[in-house]
């Protein structure tokens, strides 16, 4: 379980992991060699796997963004997660539970490239695509209460 200090350091982190020690120090009341202390034992913990960066995607070209429901055919499934992995555009996929083995994210510079991109799946699996117009919730930790 976190305690509230724990609590504030990690949502401080939340809003911009590049907070320095001595800032983290002033938000949770604690000395900077304290909050290293608290990271290093939540990072041990495996609480905090990662600092990242986020980078829009347009940015780099990517002008459309899309979920992709997998479902593969009979015997194809290990095939179809190589694939997906094989492929970088894919930047998110979780294998789930139903008719649908895997839930995925992609992201493409232009609907020739979807087309393309879900072209090498078809040989393996069905694919159900919706192109993302907006959205309203980024990924976002639940609530830690």
């Amino acid at each position: 379980m976190l305690d509230a200090i724990d609590q504030t350091l990690i949502s401080a982190l939340m809003q911009d992991s590049r907070l320095s020690l001595k800032a983290l120090g002033q938000i949770s009341g604690l000395s900077a060699p304290s909050v290293a202390e608290r990271l290093r034992r939540l990072e041990e913990r495996g609480v905090i796997s990662a600092y990242t960066l986020e980078i829009d995607p347009k940015f780099l070209g990517y002008q459309l963004q899309a979920i992709v429901r997998i479902r593969p055919l009979p015997g194809k499934l290990q095939e179809v997660e190589r694939q997906i992995l094989a492929i970088p555009e894919f930047t998110e996929c979780d294998k789930v539970t139903g008719d649908d083995c895997f839930f995925a994210r992609l992201q493409v510079r232009s609907m020739e490239q979807l087309d393309s991109l879900l072209d090498r799946l078809n040989q393996y699996a069905e694919t159900n695509t919706s192109i993302i117009k907006k959205s309203p919730i980024k990924r976002r930790l639940p609530p830690m209460e």
